[in-house]
């Protein structure tokens, strides 16, 4: 007898309501162990002290009950956050594994931002001898002084102009090979939005960004930039977003100064992530919508968000952008590790159907629209491992003719010069590859000649020359070199072989060879010298190789090379003394 269609409800509410038990079960069982881990055991401050006088502990420590077990987590985080002092613990993550839900959220620094803290909280030191350059051995930095912050400033400056010196480089070596976009880097000019040690770039970096900019508008190349996920604008906590506009006004000062044509400095954006959601999504947006508010209108006209992949999905911050005016990119990659199953599915197909609302974003700041393209590596399963980002992409998107599309892959132009040789796109023919270990494109000295010997401190005589003057002729002795010219002579480098020009180093040589197959980035540097260890087998063929060689010239040595005869020791004549007898006769 087949059961009916209520008793297989009944069935499916009793295994639903199974399956809650048994997860509040393991989350309030793994949320007493972090409380008696992080709150009821209390470590010795010193070790002597935990050694010979143990903390005393309470008689009846606090504990939770049977009921406040049963009732799951959200009655638990009162408790929780008294043990706490005060302070709730992370709010879960929506999207990636749901088992490490309750374990991760989003973190707001990582450890090379406290490294770079820690790095600017202590500038340089002055030199022992100012007025000599700094050497490690003999003019090291004098610690016994106070910290010179303007002499780190100083130095964190010179990196940020020969890093922006650098971009033209980069520039004229993309337009050589086809690739007219670019994202500059974050991290071009150090510490230039911490809280203390910040500092604006137009006193002493406006010339050398606007040489920049002339460059880019001259090839036509369009330049943005991508601040770090940690520029929140919808953190709970003030000095994230204190934080965070500090690192935009700093990535809108650096466009701003190159000076763009019209079009272009539109088209200079800035794209951040909405970062995490704090355990309540609507109160994160409305965070976002009201500091989005308080940004100057050059951020906000330079101002793009894209979705991510661990919590916001494109039907999260589609409707967002085009209440606030702000255009939207859309990410492949991350769309296809988190999206709404009830809206969309995974892939391309669906989200084609959303392109007409996500270029309205773009059109109604006349801004050229852009995209992003990355794929997983290939051996990843679970979407923690997907997220990675593989070193080349394989294919492309489906992209309209009319917009940028930004390749996000571990090899950066390498990935594109691969996709402009397997999909024969305009330029593929331009470049060719790299030979193994060899750089045509580089200046290479030439080798080192052997040491010449030591001349006698005797001064030779130095040659004679005729010269013929009137209608006489006179000889002379040539001039020697004074020490310290010939030392000077001796002491030139060697000669380069082949020099190439400085505005053609990196460039590829003239046959363009600039790329390498996937995982041959070794092909850069010089081949390592390779040892070959001899093995008992190799001595073995050496010694039979030897003996076949020693048998067919024996009979030739024999023939050709007699054995001298050994000359005979001479015998030594031994000394007879003749014996002096001392007695008496008779």
């Amino acid at each position: 007898m087949k059961p009916s269609k209520l008793e297989r409800a009944r069935v499916d509410k009793a295994m639903e309501r199974l399956r809650e038990m048994e997860g509040d079960f393991y989350d309030t069982t793994k949320r007493q162990k972090r409380m008696v881990d992080e709150s009821l055991v209390n470590a010795p401050k010193r070790e002597e002290e935990g050694a010979f006088f143990p903390t005393p502990r309470e008689a009846n420590p606090p504990s939770i009950s049977p009921t406040t077990e049963k009732k799951g987590l959200d009655q638990m985080d009162p408790i929780l956050g008294k043990e706490q002092g005060g302070n709730p613990l992370p709010a879960p993550l929506a999207g990636g594994d749901p088992e490490d839900r309750d374990l991760f959220s989003v973190p707001e620094e990582t450890d090379i931002n406290l490294f770079k803290q820690e790095g600017a909280r202590a500038p340089p030191h002055p030199l022992q001898d100012p007025s000599q350059p700094e050497h490690p051995t003999k003019n090291r930095p004098d610690k016994h002084q106070p910290a010179d912050v303007a002499r780190g400033q100083k130095y964190v400056q010179n990196l940020g102009l020969a890093n922006a010196r650098d971009i033209i480089k980069m520039l004229r070596w993309n337009e050589k090979y086809g690739i007219r976009f670019m994202r500059l880097s974050s991290e071009m000019f150090p510490f230039a939005s911490h809280v203390e040690y910040g500092y604006k770039l137009e006193s002493f970096a406006a010339e050398t960004l606007a040489e920049v900019g002339r460059v880019a508008a001259e090839l036509g190349h369009r330049l943005t930039t991508h601040p770090g996920q940690f520029t929140q604008l919808g953190s709970p906590r003030p000095e994230v977003i204190q934080s965070a506009i500090r690192d935009l006004e700093y990535h809108d000062e650096m466009l701003t100064l190159l000076r763009l044509p019209e079009q272009q400095n539109r088209d200079a954006v800035m794209i951040i992530h909405m970062g995490g959601m704090y355990g309540d999504k609507g109160a994160t947006l409305d965070r976002f919508r009201a500091n989005y508010a308080k940004l100057s209108p050059s951020i906000k006209a330079r101002l793009v968000l894209e979705n991510d992949d661990v919590c916001w999905t494109v039907h999260d911050l589609l409707p967002l952008c085009e209440e606030l005016n702000i255009p939207m990119v859309l990410d492949f990659h991350h769309h296809n590790i988190l999206f709404d199953a009830s809206k969309i599915r995974e892939g391309t197909k669906d989200i084609v159907d959303l392109y007409p609302r996500i270029r309205a974003t773009w059109d109604r700041k006349k801004i050229r629209q852009k995209m992003h393209y990355s794929e997983p590596c290939p051996e990843a399963v679970t979407p923690r491992q997907r997220r990675k980002h593989s070193p080349r992409v394989m294919t492309l998107p489906p992209c309209p003719p009319d917009m940028d599309l930004m390749i996000e892959a571990k090899d950066k132009e390498q990935a594109v010069l691969n996709l402009m040789r397997n999909f024969r796109l305009p330029g593929w023919d331009q470049f060719h590859n790299m030979i193994p270990y060899e750089r045509e494109d580089e200046n290479k000295p030439s080798p080192k000649m052997p040491p010449k010997k030591k001349q006698d401190q005797k001064r030779k005589p130095l040659p004679r020359r005729k010269v013929k003057v009137g209608e006489g002729v006179y000889d002379y002795e040539e001039e020697a070199l004074p020490p310290d010219e010939q030392a000077n002579e001796e002491s030139k480098p060697p000669s380069l072989l082949n020099e190439v020009p400085a505005s053609e180093i990196g460039m590829g040589g003239p046959q363009n060879r600039v790329f390498w197959p996937v995982g041959m980035e070794e092909w850069l540097r010089p081949k390592k010298r390779e040892v070959k260890k001899k093995t008992p087998a190799m001595a073995a063929g050496a010694k039979l190789e030897g003996e076949e060689e020693g048998e067919s010239l024996k009979g030739v040595v024999e023939a050709n090379t007699t054995p001298k005869p050994k000359p005979k020791p001479r015998k030594r004549k031994k000394k007879v003394e003749a014996e002096d007898d001392n007695g008496d006769d008779g």
